[in-house]
């Protein structure tokens, strides 16, 4: 979806919080761990190494391959120098690591960012249905006369048109 993002003229970016990169296993206990510089294409061939059929049905491999194509590995958030308007998380983990980060680290410019979380579980359906409502979520603010001011206002309208809970919180750089 990042790429769909970027044709519709968003400058769109993805980060990892944690300490590693974790990517479903044959079992939720038993997860594919790599360091965030481990580039996607290694990552990829372990995986078909391991069960090239498993991984292809379960959409990791694309998912891989995707993501090789906008860039060369998997990028951790809390290495990252820029400064974004809207963060949006997919877990309420990564929400608190996201807040726990900014707000630890030292302001210098005081812009203000959005950090928004749209619950999203991890699996290849609910990751489809939740970037079309991070797009729409996106959209709507996008097309606002004044998007920090409205941001409260479009949540609110998407958890019930939805039907899910978002978090909203505010942060300086």
């Amino acid at each position: 979806m990042l790429s769909y993002y970027s044709k519709k003229g968003y400058r769109t970016k993805s980060y990892g919080t944690g300490s590693r990169v974790k990517l479903p296993g044959p079992t939720v206990d038993k997860p594919n761990v790599y360091d965030f510089d481990t580039p996607y294409e290694k990552i990829a061939e372990d995986l078909r190494n391991k069960d090239m059929s498993f991984y292809t049905q379960n959409g990791l491999l694309n998912m891989l391959d995707r993501n090789k194509r906008i860039k060369g590995n998997p990028e951790k958030f809390q290495r990252c120098n820029e400064e974004f308007d809207l963060i949006v998380t997919c877990q309420e983990r990564v929400f608190d690591q996201v807040l726990e980060y900014l707000n630890e680290r030292e302001q210098v410019s005081m812009n203000l960012v959005h950090v928004v979380n749209v619950e999203i579980k991890d699996n290849h359906e609910e990751a489809t249905l939740g970037s079309f409502i991070i797009y729409d979520l996106v959209e709507k603010l996008s097309n606002t006369e004044d998007p920090p001011s409205d941001i409260d206002r479009v949540i609110d309208f998407l958890e019930k048109k939805r039907d899910r809970r978002f978090l909203h919180s505010v942060a300086f750089y």
